[in-house]
């Protein structure tokens, strides 16, 4: 079917899909939005009577570790998921092994800290390549369709991540640390709920690569790769050097930011506090307001759409705007006065755009060049970037109270500038090497 002839209309899975991660990013973003928070100020200046600079040096190093592994894993889940497992035993044994890491992290305890941990990094590794490729299989001959579903799906599933900080935060902010990781367990059960209510419509989603086809429409076949395959790969893998610059500084969300939002900010709205955690729930807001203009206008410029290579290199150079902002914010909070909150939201509006220009294309990319018959673990490779990111993201994190405040938000808006920079000079053959698929 030609790109002229396709129709605009998006099937009934990738709803179903957008409605499993909704409850899966509630858990996750949940979970998240407290981690920093409830290792620093509990776990490890509380129980293990750290003093503060000790407690965040050791938080960033295991919040790197942590959100890091949860990326790399994946390469191993999507391989299982390709040839052994299949995409529906891989989607629910990994939300249910998140869901387990979540109840067993609301327990007040060191050791079952870091077993939960450990549980929520396998149960990723199963899900997140599955769910992402799934929704690729569902465009099998839609290709010109496929930005437009992956920011759709990106956009639906940050309803989720909306909705966790205030749930969870509140939660662990007013009531206690234990409910607020309790309740993206809950999260998680709602997922698998919502992913076998709505079986009926993901039949090309999970069929096994032979029976789906590559994006082009060929049969999956063990012949050896053809030179446009090659090429695709390659792609990828020069992309995903470059999103380990985004992410490391984009990650910073969880971390860094939020102590900023914790020590720096004043949040008092109205005679009521906003809890550290909630400014979390700006990014996911924003991606639900911008989502659908993102969405159109990949699909309105048609052939004037920018190359996938383009797009991502402005998503490089929004993120290093952001933490911009963040230079005369911390001028400003450099001897102990707090700043208004409209800096944090600013910087989260901007790292937005730049998400939306990176992220769901990088998805789309992905499943449009991945020779079909390695289509879950090259996305798993594509994950391996976020897994560098988010270690030398949280590793950096750890110099919050060492750095001088402005030197810290310096440092990454210059390595985000400098990498889209580059980006950018060679936007051009890399988007020839996608031979028109992306």
């Amino acid at each position: 079917m030609s790109a002229t002839n396709e129709s605009p209309r998006h099937p009934a899975g990738l709803y179903v899909l957008s409605g499993v991660m909704v409850w899966e990013r509630f858990g996750y973003y949940g979970m998240r939005a407290i981690l920093t928070l409830y290792m620093v100020n509990f776990l490890f200046q509380g129980l293990q009577g750290l003093t503060q600079e000790q407690a965040t040096a050791r938080a960033g190093t295991v919040y790197g570790w942590f959100t890091g592994l949860v990326y790399l894993t994946p390469i191993l889940g999507g391989y299982l998921a390709d040839r052994y497992l299949g995409k529906k035993v891989a989607i629910v044994l990994g939300a249910a092994l998140m869901g387990l890491g979540y109840l067993v992290m609301a327990v007040p305890n060191l050791v079952a800290f870091y077993c939960a941990l450990g549980i929520v990094i396998l149960g990723n590794g199963f899900f997140k390549p599955t769910a992402s490729t799934a929704v690729g299989h569902l465009y099998v001959g839609r290709e010109s369709l496929k930005d437009s579903a992956f920011t759709i799906f990106y956009m639906g599933i940050n309803v989720g991540a909306f909705f966790a900080p205030l749930v969870c935060g509140i939660l662990a902010d007013k009531v206690g640390w234990g409910w607020g990781f309790a309740a993206a367990g809950v999260g998680m059960l709602v997922s698998i709920a919502t992913f076998f209510g709505g079986m009926k419509h993901l039949g090309p989603a999970l069929a096994s690569p032979e029976r789906t086809g590559t994006a082009g429409g060929k049969m999956a076949t063990d012949a050896p790769l053809t030179t446009e395959e090659r090429h695709g790969v390659l792609v990828i893998l020069i992309l995903a050097f470059f999103v380990i610059f985004f992410w490391s500084v984009f990650e910073q969300a969880g971390s860094s930011l939020t102590l900023f939002a914790d020590r720096s900010t004043d949040r008092m709205l109205f005679g009521f506090e906003v809890p550290a955690s909630w400014f979390q729930s700006l990014n996911p807001i924003f991606i639900v307001v911008l989502g659908v203009p993102f969405s159109r206008l990949w699909t309105w410029l048609g052939r004037r759409n920018p190359s996938t290579p383009a797009k991502m290199a402005w998503g490089l150079l929004m993120v290093s705007l952001g933490f911009m902002l963040m230079i005369p914010a911390s001028m400003l909070a450099s001897g102990g006065s707090k700043v208004v909150m409209l800096w944090l939201v600013g910087v989260y509006l901007t790292h937005t755009v730049g998400e939306l220009c990176l992220s769901p294309v990088g998805l789309s990319m992905v499943s449009k060049l991945a020779p079909v018959k390695f289509a879950s673990m090259l996305m798993g490779v594509w994950f391996t970037a976020n897994f560098i990111a988010n270690l030398v993201g949280g590793l950096f994190a750890g110099l919050y109270d060492v750095l001088p405040l402005t030197t810290f938000f310096v440092i990454p808006t210059v390595s985000a500038g400098i990498a889209a920079l580059v980006l950018f000079a060679i936007s051009r053959p890399l988007a020839r090497w996608t031979h028109g698929r992306a």
